[in-house]
């Protein structure tokens, strides 16, 4: 051997030649209690339909959804996000509050199994109103300050019904401060807030409006959601939502925006979440089905990724196959 490789003192590869010494000096970790399974509920019984840009997710009835959770837990799971699909719609988003919606019923019945997963639900209107947008709308303008109210009661019903976690998606200014009181007025003071803090207007949403129904009549969503350029904005953002009140916040969507993860964690201490949305989910279940990637190392490495950037919760419709697949 030529001596200038035998006096080599530094041999990173050392640590790399079995499993066991690569998983003896690991920087990051991935468990499943990281992870969040987000179901779309439905009104009615027995209902499980597929939707077709995002293979292997369903919109489900509540009783389909105690099925997936009941799973979900098995498995180890850490927590679900429950996003609404009403039987009507109207201008104001009304059904977002009642104690009827399909929301509530899931919140409802997943406490009655005295479910060891944390139960989140989404707040916003967007799958509620007629215009599938998430505020009021007055003159072709998605209204701030009238809409701060509705979100606000809509966060209520559902720590009536027994939501650990409120998560308001909307990017209203101020809402995060009006549904902090409103729980504190109607005494629901240990019911948290997960702040979608920085939530960018992304192209990679397009298979949730699908499942979900909430593609706006008009215009986009730009005019309330972050900038895809901005980073700095994001920062504010948070920060603005962690004075008042929140208990987590989130950055959405997660593949694109790991820098601002990154920036998050190393500025801001509470709890960070990332949403690894619907368009990064069907873009690998559509690579994969073309045998282009190898799903399962594609996704764990995804969310390996997300972790490592600095997000300790991760919202991903891989969950319950991430789950299985780390118990392997």
């Amino acid at each position: 051997m030529p001596r200038a490789f035998a006096d080599l003192i530094h041999r990173p590869r050392r640590l790399r030649r079995t499993e066991a010494l690569r998983r003896l000096v690991r920087e990051t970790t991935l468990g499943a209690g990281n992870l969040v399974m987000p179901y779309f509920v439905m009104p009615g019984t027995r209902k499980r339909e597929p939707i077709a840009s995002m293979p292997g997710v369903f919109r489900l009835s509540v009783d389909e959804v105690l099925r997936e959770a009941d799973e979900a837990e098995r498995l180890g799971v850490g927590g679900v996000i429950l996003f609404g699909l009403p039987a009507r719609k109207d201008a104001r988003g009304s059904e977002a509050w009642s104690p009827r919606g399909a929301v509530q019923q899931a919140v409802v019945a997943l406490k009655r199994r005295k479910t060891g997963l944390v139960v989140m639900t989404d707040v916003c209107l967007c799958e509620y109103t007629s215009h599938g947008h998430c505020g009021l709308v007055r003159g072709g303008e998605v209204q701030n300050d009238p809409t701060l109210p509705l979100l606000a009661r809509a966060a209520v019903s559902h720590a009536r019904a027994g939501a650990d976690v409120v998560a308001p998606s909307d990017m209203m200014d101020g809402r995060i401060g009006a549904i902090r009181r409103a729980l504190d007025a109607a005494w629901f003071r240990e019911t948290a807030i997960l702040a979608y803090a920085a939530k960018y207007a992304s192209a990679f949403y397009g298979p949730f409006r699908d499942a979900a129904g909430s593609v706006p009549a008009f215009g986009d969503r730009r005019g309330y959601q972050m900038d895809p350029p901005n980073a700095r904005d994001a920062m504010r953002e948070i920060e603005l939502d962690l004075k008042e009140g929140a208990d987590m916040v989130m950055v959405k969507p997660a593949l694109a925006y790991l820098d601002v993860i990154r920036r998050a964690r190393d500025r801001f201490d509470a709890p960070l979440a990332a949403y690894n949305v619907s368009g990064e989910y069907a873009m690998v279940k559509a690579a994969a089905a073309k045998g282009w990637v190898d799903e399962r190392r594609t996704v764990l490495e995804i969310l390996t990724g997300i972790r490592r950037a600095g997000a300790s919760i991760i919202l991903t419709y891989h969950a319950k196959d991430a789950a299985k697949w780390l118990d392997e």
